[in-house]
């Protein structure tokens, strides 16, 4: 199988790197400076038209957005155990956290970082305390959801869905509250942190906080 990333360090591609390094999946890895806007190059955008990371390709596929990426990588490698299997009611749960993390905490996060977009610099920083207030409101609900049931999101093994929601905790790791105040959620993303892939795809990437 041929499989090359197109990302950048510490933006959203990578829980991709994360994961493949996890799986175990050899592939070409092709990092785009955003300070020269690569991810805007002619040669980028006839790969992916949208212009932003993760890009994806596997046996000439090409594969965006990286919650996507996650959940085709899990059913790609079944081996590893990152996805329950389809019409259980653990992949309904697996469809509704990974939703959640699309649908809920990605746009909140792109209020957060990016408040200018929806209505001008004059809203920015309307949008952004609003932005704020979703954002804890919904790991709230991640934590209660632990709590009930963890120590992962599925219950006793570790998803795609855990993957994911610990690269979006770490973009709050600036925020006025960070994933980390939440007890619940700083042990879950532990979990998470102390295993041997996460090392390593800091290591690859050169990231250094939020060890």
């Amino acid at each position: 199988m041929s499989v090359v990333l197109y990302g950048s360090p510490s933006t959203a591609s990578l829980v991709v790197h994360w994961l493949l390094i996890e799986l175990g999946i050899e592939h070409e890895l092709h990092q785009l400076d955003f300070d020269r806007r690569e991810q805007k190059s002619p040669e980028y955008l006839a790969i992916n038209p949208a212009g932003r990371v993760p890009t994806l390709l596997v046996d000439g596929q090409v594969l965006t957005e990286s919650a996507a990426i996650a959940m085709q990588l899990a059913d790609l490698h079944p081996q590893a155990g990152l996805a329950p299997a389809p019409g259980t009611a653990a992949r309904g749960a697996y469809y509704r956290w990974m939703c959640f993390c699309v649908y809920t905490l990605m746009p909140a996060y792109r209020g957060w970082f990016y408040a200018d977009e929806p209505a001008g610099e004059a809203n920015a920083a309307l949008v952004r305390e609003r932005a704020r207030i979703q954002l804890e409101a919904a790991w709230q609900q991640v934590a209660d959801h632990l709590e009930q049931g963890g120590p992962y999101m599925l219950g006793a093994q570790p998803s795609a869905v855990d993957f994911v929601l610990t690269m979006l905790m770490r973009w709050s790791r600036n925020m006025p509250r960070p994933t980390d105040d939440w007890p619940v959620l700083r042990d879950f993303a532990r979990r998470m942190k102390d295993r041997p892939s996460f090392a390593e795809v800091y290591r690859r990437e050169g990231i250094s906080d939020w060890t």
